[in-house]
């Protein structure tokens, strides 16, 4: 393995992941989602591409693909800012009336009506996915929504609850317990098995979607 890319602003370090995978790391989430675009072109053997909060996971078939060909191909690419990708989009019905609304509102110096505003007028874009299926990190351009987890964590949220943590928001696809401060509601299902016929995948939101809330 080559171990790192030189001169690249991305940082672009490979590592190999047993003799099945490559793990690119890079220094910056934004980083990651512009390879992550990018890389929408895999050769044959590829089997995944799996972007997380500084990295992405390639996994192959090596009886089809070497690893030093997986390699090269990451190294190729040039990395896709946002602007140049028409990344599909999905908009989410928020009632916004979470429990913990007026307190996020109060530590970000906002009004609760200052808050819905602001965070249904960001364009979010999932990152990448984890903690439970259907469960997007998702991220804007700007971090006037940043906010701790709770202090406690409720031991059962119900599904649909629309929630903010550090740099990200999120949906929880189903009942589970939350640390994340809980602004929102939904009735968007957000994991259906019956979906992966029509799109491919049961996920409604999968990494690079790009999210709107709207309130109602």
């Amino acid at each position: 393995m080559n171990g790192s890319a030189e001169g690249r602003s991305d940082g672009l370090a490979l590592l190999p992941c047993g003799d099945s995978a490559v793990l690119a790391e890079l220094v910056s989430l934004e980083a990651v989602l512009a390879l992550y675009r990018a890389l929408s072109e895999p050769p044959v053997g590829v089997i995944d591409v799996v972007p997380a909060a500084r990295t992405i996971l390639v996994t192959f078939d090596p009886q089809q693909v070497s690893p030093a060909k997986i390699e090269a191909w990451i190294e190729a690419v040039e990395p896709l800012p946002a602007a140049a990708t028409t990344d599909r989009e999905v908009v989410i019905d928020v009632r916004y009336e979470g429990p913990d609304l007026a307190e996020v509102a109060q530590y970000l110096s906002l009004s609760v009506t200052e808050l819905i505003e602001l965070h249904s007028s960001s364009e979010w874009t999932a990152a990448f996915t984890g903690f439970a299926p259907g469960f997007a990190y998702l991220v804007t351009t700007h971090e006037r929504l940043r906010v701790p987890r709770r202090n406690t964590p409720r031991t059962s949220i119900p599904a649909g609850s629309v929630a903010l943590a550090g740099e990200f928001s999120a949906i929880y696809p189903t009942s589970s317990p939350a640390g994340w401060q809980l602004i929102g509601q939904t009735s968007a299902q957000l994991w259906d098995p019956a979906r992966a016929s029509e799109t491919g995948s049961p996920a409604l939101i999968m990494p690079g979607t790009r999210v709107r809330f709207r309130a109602i």
